[in-house]
């Protein structure tokens, strides 16, 4: 979260890729550190025992929410991505 804070800052659009299993904290720490309206890319837990094939379809779910992100789309269509 604090990189793609940074890079928001810095007027760069940014894609946080997280596991749903961390959203609260990603939330809890993206306000605490002031960026209410970056939204993170939720994909699926867990990440570090999976297949290749597993991990390309991680990669699918967080392609369509990243997309969402860098176009600035409402926070609507990403969560449905």
């Amino acid at each position: 979260m604090h990189d793609g804070i940074a890079l928001e800052a810095a007027g760069r659009p940014t894609a946080v890729i997280i596991t749903n299993e961390f959203l609260h904290e990603a939330e809890v720490q993206r306000d605490a550190l002031g960026m209410h309206e970056l939204a993170p890319v939720v994909i699926d837990h867990p990440l570090s025992t999976l297949t290749d094939r597993e991990i390309d379809g991680r990669a699918q779910q967080a392609a369509g929410q990243c997309v969402a992100v860098w176009l600035a789309l409402p926070a609507s269509e990403i969560a449905g991505r």
